[in-house]
């Protein structure tokens, strides 16, 4: 399947075919910003930007803006009542916890030394965790109709996040940032994380698997 191929609602993506798709949104998001960066005081900016773009027509630009939405989690913290049910249930979860004392936890750490809040492993590890984060909340605030392959390629980005998160961990610890049981808790929160998404791929590819075989 080609990356603009465009999507029918008739057709099952598998993770891969999500993967693609998410990671066309990311280079067209990245080019749009740059080029809206570039052309900001420009009088013909839009013009410039759509050329650029290779819009032809306000459905390509309207295709775009929905596509920017979806990476940026909008329809998985949505604020109408039934996406608040579902955000409600993924707060439940013990995931969802982890991820909230990695970020008390790294938040409480950086407030007690200036030097790491322009560190750039430690503004590695902040922005890397919350990503993950994000990317769980898009995976798992779903209805129970969502695309399995599309909640599948969410988890492989937070799983992504979770290991570039211990990554600048192990850096951090190596530079003598994090020492002794500040070390220890930190990996612990990470792995813990780390280990219940690849749980949760799992099963989901399980579900993938029964589903359409």
């Amino acid at each position: 399947m080609s990356d603009d191929e465009d999507f029918s609602a008739e057709e099952v993506w598998d993770e891969y075919d999500w993967e693609r798709f998410l990671q066309e949104q990311d280079r067209n998001t990245e080019k749009y910003f740059g080029l809206l960066e570039k052309y900001i005081d420009h009088p013909d900016r839009d013009d410039l930007i759509a050329a650029e773009m290779g819009w032809e027509d306000e459905e390509d630009e309207e295709e775009f803006e929905e596509a920017a939405g979806l990476l940026c989690e909008q329809d998985a913290m949505d604020s109408d009542e039934e996406d608040d049910r579902q955000f409600d249930a993924f707060a439940r979860s013990p995931i969802y916890k982890d991820t909230l004392k990695l970020h008390r936890w790294i938040n409480e750490w950086v407030d007690k030394d200036e030097r790491l809040r322009e560190h750039p492993e430690a503004v590695r590890l902040a922005t890397r965790s919350a990503i993950c984060g994000a990317k769980l909340a898009a995976a798992l605030c779903g209805d129970e109709s969502a695309e399995i392959g599309m909640t599948i390629a969410y988890l492989k980005r937070a799983l992504k996040a979770a290991n570039d998160s211990l990554d600048a961990a192990v850096k951090l610890t190596e530079a003598g940032f994090v020492q002794g049981r500040q070390a220890g808790t930190l990996r612990r929160l990470i792995f813990r994380i780390r280990d219940r998404v690849v749980d949760l791929m799992a099963e989901y590819r399980a579900e993938w698997r029964k589903r359409h075989g």
